[in-house]
């Protein structure tokens, strides 16, 4: 054998041997960066999986404001459903109390400060009042639909 067959099979050989490693794949740690984990194979995902990480959950976001005894939204009328979670984000000069009739009832201190916010979900459809007690008036009306 010539020193040039000699050195095209070993060229084979390692050839051979890099497709074999590059074959059993996702075996160690450090991924190439041409490797695409933003895709991850059929086999490895469960439907379940796809379906959480396409469809973000639902939720209603109520953004109020509360200055000089003026409120902002009043009487909105809103959606929701079932479950879903609520979250009402308050920025406040004065204290007050949010009062969420719905089944079951949900009540929270708000305080003279800007960013609070106040999560919940309804169980039970039906139209849901979310008001301030010491102003007395009206942020919303969701009605929640199963």
């Amino acid at each position: 054998m010539t020193a040039t067959q000699s050195n095209s099979r070993l060229l084979v050989l390692l050839a051979a041997g890099a497709l074999a490693l590059a074959g059993c794949g996702g075996g160690g740690e450090s991924e190439s960066a041409e490797s695409s984990p933003a895709s991850p194979s059929a086999s490895t995902v469960s439907p379940h999986d796809m379906q959480n990480q396409q469809e973000p959950p639902e939720r209603l976001v109520i953004d109020v404001t509360i200055k000089g005894g003026e409120v902002n939204p009043t009487n909105a009328a809103l959606e929701a459903k079932t479950n879903e979670q609520i979250v009402v984000k308050v920025n406040s000069d004065a204290a007050d109390e949010l009062h969420v009739h719905s089944t079951p009832e949900h009540t929270f201190k708000v305080e003279p400060q800007p960013a609070q916010q106040f999560q919940f979900t309804v169980d039970v459809p039906g139209k849901v009042d979310i008001e301030l007690h010491n102003l007395g008036k009206t942020i919303a009306t969701v009605q929640v639909q199963p």
